[in-house]
């Protein structure tokens, strides 16, 4: 029943963004229906053309909690997209560890995608990205009541055990948030800096309200031109920062993180020729092409854009990871706290001269280029051969033979200033 229940919701909400977005549903509103699961409360009506929901007067969220109507002085909300594999968590602390002033999300999309995946068989790309933009517009603005929906199982009274990646929030973990624990409840993602019970959202909504700045990490939304009315929200002041890599570095890693999902490209490595046609590396090539184009639209500096936009390579924060976080921070207009400065310097070895300027660590630049021991040169052609354009844009060079890929002393980056 609960799953019946999922999909409904995901059914109606999907159903009104893209009769909001480009009037194509008329053909198939009459087919759905509404059934209610009597464990949950009723789905809260949802409008994609407002950023804010308001949840009954049973246990609801207080109507002017979420009342942004201009934004706040100083006040930044900065999203960092990416794709797996590229070094989005680990940059993402450069956020999480600023201290006190700053809300830090952790894929909060994950749940998105799950709901999605599993409910609908199949969603259609143009309304995952659609609810996927919704969801990071209301959470912006502190406001959980629509991600609930996609957490599973249903959180009760605004309170769940499963939030994904919980623990990789410091703000989620903080004593104001810290409820007492629940004997016999389960949480997977549990803070590790103390013992707390499942996260209550009224007080990580309370939380967040207070705090100075925003920051959500995705590796769920790929098309930049989606977030266009994101940006464009007068109660946000919006940054973006795409984080990039080598798309070969990105197989290699994920051909051992994912290694269940990976087996042909193991097996091609090992084998024989890759099929240049088969429908892995022509997602392959999909997956690059949508982070050129997103790229390209950043880099070109729309009006919607201007100064909103940035693009890192993550070869060049692993070799300078204080000089491009400080350039990050400037970007954002967010000052960098002391916190956040030790916390890369502790964990990047980095070291600072005594003119100020930050220097590059030997091991960062070894620890970056790990993989090209691990991937074999016909691989990496391929790579080259779908994903070249890409390439190009982001400054990686191309190896011709076994031994430039292995030689160490070749330089796959070239010098490159993104603005």
């Amino acid at each position: 029943m609960r799953n019946k229940y999922a999909v409904i919701i995901i059914s109606i909400v999907a159903l009104v963004i893209i009769e909001k977005e480009n009037n194509i549903i008329s053909r198939v509103s009459n087919k759905l229906t509404l059934r209610q699961s009597p464990q949950t409360e009723p789905p809260v009506p949802y409008n994609a053309s407002s950023a804010l929901v308001v949840m009954d007067d049973n246990g609801s969220y207080p109507e002017d909690m979420f009342a942004e109507s201009s934004i706040q002085a100083g006040r930044k909300h900065i999203l960092l997209m990416a794709t797996t594999r590229t070094g989005s968590s680990f940059v993402g602390e450069f956020f999480n560890q600023q201290g006190g002033n700053m809300f830090y999300l952790f894929e909060p999309l994950w749940h998105v995608e799950r709901m999605l995946s599993i409910g609908s068989s199949g969603t259609n790309a143009s309304i995952s990205v659609l609810v996927y933009r919704d969801v990071l517009q209301h959470l912006f603005l502190c406001n959980f009541s629509m991600l609930e929906h996609f957490i599973s199982p249903p959180p009760q009274d605004h309170v769940t055990p499963a939030l994904f990646r919980r623990e990789s929030s410091k703000a989620l973990c903080e004593e104001q948030v810290c409820s007492p624990v629940v004997k016999d409840v389960f949480e997977r993602y549990h803070c590790k800096t103390r013992r707390c019970g499942p996260l209550n959202l009224t007080l990580a909504t309370e939380v967040c309200l207070r705090k100075q700045h925003r920051v959500i990490k995705t590796v769920r939304v790929r098309q930049l031109d989606t977030l266009r009315s994101l940006v464009e929200d007068p109660r946000l002041d919006t940054r973006l920062i795409q984080l990039v890599r080598d798309p070969r570095a990105i197989l290699a890693s994920r051909m051992v993180a994912f290694a269940s999902k990976y087996q042909n490209w193991k097996s091609w490595a090992v084998n024989g020729d890759v099929p240049i046609e088969d429908e892995e590396v022509k997602r392959l090539e999909r997956n690059c092409n949508n982070i050129r184009i997103s790229a390209e639209l950043g880099l070109s500096q729309p009006k919607w854009l201007k100064n909103r936009y940035m693009l890192v390579r993550y070869e060049d924060i692993a070799r300078c990871p204080m000089q491009k976080a400080a350039e990050m921070y400037n970007f954002t207009g967010i000052p960098m706290t002391s916190q956040a400065r030790d916390w890369i310097l502790k964990n990047t070895h980095a070291s600072t001269e005594a003119s100020g300027v930050y220097s590059t660590q030997k091991n960062s630049s070894e620890q970056v280029e790990k993989w090209r021991l691990s991937i074999p040169f016909k691989l990496a052609q391929v790579v080259q051969k779908v994903c070249g354009p890409t390439m190009k844009l982001f400054g990686y060079r191309f190896v011709d033979s076994e031994q430039t890929l292995l030689n160490r002393s070749f330089n796959l980056l070239e010098e490159k200033l993104f603005i």
